[in-house]
């Protein structure tokens, strides 16, 4: 099966284009590519009840982040400093790199 190919990247910075979280950054910590959704740092938490598990694991609420669709962020770009499309453009050694529609700054390194 051939993977799915998204505008995000795990490490890009993101902002959130809609629902509850509306508006915040963060950096992406996991992108699922199954489920189309990617975990955003400190966005979105989530609450979780969890039982005692032997002698190890504490039972108790653990909060932490949900997955996001990945059409709901952008990516930040670090010239412009606000959420931008991307496009796809090629570099002289025949390989592409991503890089914003607005200054053509050039998001991979």
């Amino acid at each position: 099966m051939e993977r799915t190919k998204f505008h995000v990247r795990k490490g890009d910075t993101v902002k959130v284009s809609a629902g509850k979280e509306k508006g915040k950054t963060g950096k992406i910590l996991k992108v699922n590519y199954k489920k189309d959704t990617v975990i955003v740092e400190k966005i979105n938490f989530i609450k979780r009840h969890s039982r005692p598990g032997g002698k190890t694991r504490q039972g108790g609420i653990i909060e932490r982040e949900g997955p996001l669709n990945v059409s709901n962020v952008n990516i930040v770009c670090p010239r412009c400093n606000d959420a931008v499309r991307i496009k796809k453009i090629a570099l002289e050694d025949r390989k592409t790199a991503r890089a914003c529609t607005a200054c053509g700054e050039i998001l991979d390194r």
